[in-house]
C-alpha cells in the first residue's frame, strides 16, 4: 500500500491545485492537491511539510494544518491511502518548484474545483464539507520567505 499526503493551501476561498504532467505514470494530465508519498519514519505532517517545500517552495506552519479526511484508491499492491490536510498558514509564495511533476499550478475557487479534471472527484466535497473556516489569511503575516 502506498501512503500519500496532500495539502490544500487555502486563501480567500480558493485552493492551490497542481496540474500533473501528461508524462506522469500515475494520474497524468489531471489537477490535484500538491503532496506525495510518506517516507519511512516520517509522520504525515513531516511528509506534508517536506512535500510542500519540495513542490511549492513554501514552509507550512504545521500547527495550522487540520486533517480533512482520507481517500482510498486501488487494491492490493497498487492500493493508495491519501490523507488530505488543509493548511491555513505558510511562509513564502507558492511557485512550481517541481516542473517535472507539475506543468502548472493555479488558485481555484473551491466552488469551481468540480469544473476541473481532478485526480479524485471527492476532493471538492471533502473541502467544502469538512474544511476549517476559510476566511482570509492574516494580512502578510506569512507572505515572505525567511531563510
Amino acid at each position: 500500500m502506498h501512503i500519500v499526503v496532500c495539502g490544500a493551501l487555502v486563501e480567500n476561498g480558493a485552493v492551490l491545485l497542481v496540474h500533473r504532467s501528461p508524462t506522469r505514470r500515475a494520474y497524468p494530465d489531471l489537477w490535484d492537491l500538491p503532496g506525495g508519498h510518506v517516507e519511512p519514519g516520517e509522520s504525515d505532517l513531516q511528509a506534508l511539510a517536506r512535500e510542500m517545500h519540495e513542490e511549492l517552495g513554501v514552509r507550512i506552519v504545521t500547527e495550522s494544518a487540520a486533517r480533512l479526511g482520507d481517500l482510498h484508491a486501488g487494491s492490493g499492491a497498487d492500493a493508495v491511502h491519501v490523507s488530505v490536510w488543509q493548511v491555513r498558514d505558510w511562509v513564502g509564495s507558492p511557485t512550481n518548484h517541481a516542473p517535472d511533476e507539475h506543468e502548472d499550478i493555479a488558485w481555484v475557487p473551491i466552488s469551481e474545483m468540480g469544473d476541473r479534471a481532478l485526480v479524485s472527484g471527492d476532493l471538492p466535497a471533502l473541502l467544502a464539507q469538512r474544511h476549517v473556516p476559510l476566511g482570509v489569511r492574516p494580512p502578510d503575516q506569512f507572505s515572505t520567505c525567511s531563510s
